[in-house]
């Protein structure tokens, strides 16, 4: 398709499709169910850990994974752990070079992302607890963060002992 300003070709759009989704790894460990006869008991601590990794797998198909992991303890110890690797085949087409990490790495978790969150609620209920209500991730600020974590390690390395 040529431009009718100066006979350049213009550039192909960008497009992206999703090929398929996947549970890669799950894991679900409840080591001391004894305490829930006991009842609620008191309000549990949860660490959630949330990692972002994409890979290339063909010219054009693209694999992006959200490993996620919960931890919920309380003063008797362990209530639950949660694991697991959720992830998506991507098909990309014409995206460029500078582009292609943060797509791979922001927009592509965040398609997946709602499908992770109703599996992390089903199986927290079906493990016998209340179901556990993901809050939105900022995948963008998660990028961020990472790329200044990258950048301040380089910096550190390069300085003088």
């Amino acid at each position: 398709m040529a431009d009718k300003n100066n006979g350049e070709q213009a550039p192909a759009p960008m497009g992206a499709q999703v090929v398929g989704q996947f549970i890669r790894d799950l894991s679900f460990e409840n080591p001391n169910v004894a305490l829930l006869l006991e009842g609620p008991g008191e309000n549990p601590n949860l660490k959630i850990e949330v990692n972002v990794n994409a890979e290339r797998l063909k010219p054009e198909l693209f694999q992006s994974v959200i490993d996620f992991k919960a931890h919920a303890t309380n003063a008797s110890g362990t209530i639950y752990i949660l694991e697991c690797v959720y992830g998506g085949l991507f098909k990309l087409h014409n995206v460029p070079d500078q582009a292609l990490e943060p797509f791979l790495l922001i927009n592509c978790p965040t398609i997946l992302f709602p499908f992770l969150r109703r599996l992390v609620a089903d199986i927290t209920r079906e493990g016998g607890f209340p179901p556990l209500l993901l809050d939105p991730i900022d995948f963008g600020g998660l990028y961020m963060r990472r790329q200044q974590e990258m950048a301040a390690g380089q910096a550190a390395m390069q300085r003088p002992s």
